[in-house]
């Protein structure tokens, strides 16, 4: 195994670790794509995820401490910052959440079909992925 897959492996099996993630609720199944330390950012890493909704799924109200950059790749979701507007987006559109943003509305827009979409983290190394906020 090179080193990129042994790094990618150990990524994949910290970020699955993590109590937040891995306790996910019901019905919403993240997966590790990738991780990336970003060498000209001194202490900040890139990190790709995918989520999946089973229909009618619902995250709780979180943040990340992160830019997130999500692409919706199947079906259609519904989100919102603490703040904003409530957002339906489907396959090929796009949402950001900023490092203070709170996620206070993130589901599937479905009931019957699921959705599925990718996510781009941009954070400090070793920070958690997900902090549920009450």
């Amino acid at each position: 195994m090179n080193k990129t897959c042994v790094s990618l492996f150990l990524a994949s099996a910290a970020l699955l670790a993590q109590p937040a993630i891995a306790a996910g609720p019901e019905g919403v199944t993240v997966k590790p794509v990738m991780a990336k330390d970003l060498s000209d950012l001194p202490g900040k890493e890139g990190l790709m995820i995918t989520v999946d909704y089973a229909p009618g799924a619902a995250d709780p109200v979180h943040r990340h401490h992160a830019h997130a950059f999500v692409y919706v790749l199947e079906g259609a979701i519904v989100m919102q910052v603490k703040g904003g507007k409530e957002v339906t987006l489907t396959a090929g559109q796009s949402f950001y959440e900023g490092p203070n943003d709170i996620h206070t509305v993130g589901r599937n827009a479905s009931s019957t079909q699921p959705a599925k979409f990718l996510v781009l983290l941009l954070k400090k190394k070793k920070a958690e992925v997900l902090e549920l906020v009450k």
